[in-house]
């Protein structure tokens, strides 16, 4: 016999409010629920299920490069039944993600070396900041935002005019490194200033831990974590879409 479950009932088996369960159906996370002749919903284990799937992936802070169009898509692909699309999505979302890890490990790789290089490199540079921006293929812009946010002190020459050294631009290097794998300002200024204190620090460590004192986290300050999380979890909905998977096999439609 198959399990019938109220709005209420559906609430307290995944652990949210009456009306959240509402407003997924209205956001179509759900498959439509039917109705008994006095309106009253009735939801079954298929939506539990698809609940689970959408709790799953809702829990996942990893926004970028689509990653939270993509979750979105999965969710919805299962509220119509499509298990074996939602599957194929779940499958492609998890290489993404062990993508955007590898680039995240190898920036801290290319990090850890820059840093090792200090002991070795001369400090010979003396660039303006549109000839730095040049050198390292970003904005001046993004230099300035880079400044304000206090990931790099430039000195100045008598007339005012920044003057970026070998030293800075090593730092630069480092910093952008771990933009373009992601990492936030945040995290990067975490690192940069234990570095200063500790230059034995497992920057590793460092980048993906932040401190309690730190006002307002984001997925990108604590990267790594973030990423492993969302692997965890989405193998965990493709476990949940492969048991809806068998059992629509098991009991086609009539």
């Amino acid at each position: 016999m198959k399990h019938t479950y109220s709005t209420s009932q559906t609430a307290e088996i995944i652990g949210i409010h009456p009306n959240t369960v509402r407003l997924y159906e209205e956001l179509g996370l759900i498959t439509p629920p039917e109705r008994k002749s006095n309106g009253y919903r009735i939801f079954t284990d298929l939506h539990i299920h698809q609940f689970r799937i959408a709790r799953l992936a809702f829990q996942v802070e990893v926004l970028q490069n689509g990653l939270r169009k993509q979750a979105v898509d999965i969710i919805k692909t299962a509220a119509q039944c499509d298990f074996s699309g939602a599957i194929a999505l779940s499958e492609k979302y998890l290489k993404q993600v062990s993508l955007e890890k590898e680039r995240a490990e190898e920036a801290i790789r290319i990090a850890r070396d820059l840093i090792e290089e200090k002991n070795t490199a001369s400090d010979t540079l003396s660039l303006t900041r549109k000839e730095t921006a040049d050198y390292l293929g970003v904005s001046i812009d993004t230099l300035r935002n880079w400044e304000l946010n206090g990931l790099l002190e430039v000195k100045r020459k008598r007339n005012g005019y920044r003057i970026y050294t070998e030293e800075d631009i090593r730092r630069l290097k480092i910093i952008r490194s771990l933009r373009c794998a992601d990492y936030s300002l945040t995290a990067i200024l975490r690192m940069l200033r234990t570095l200063t204190v500790n230059p034995a620090a497992d920057i590793r460590t460092v980048i993906d831990t932040p401190k309690e004192q730190e006002d307002i986290f984001s997925a990108c300050d604590s990267l790594l974590s973030s990423l492993s999380h969302a692997r965890k979890n989405f193998l965990q909905i493709l476990e949940e879409l492969e048991a809806l998977k068998k059992e629509q096999e098991n009991n086609p439609p009539l």
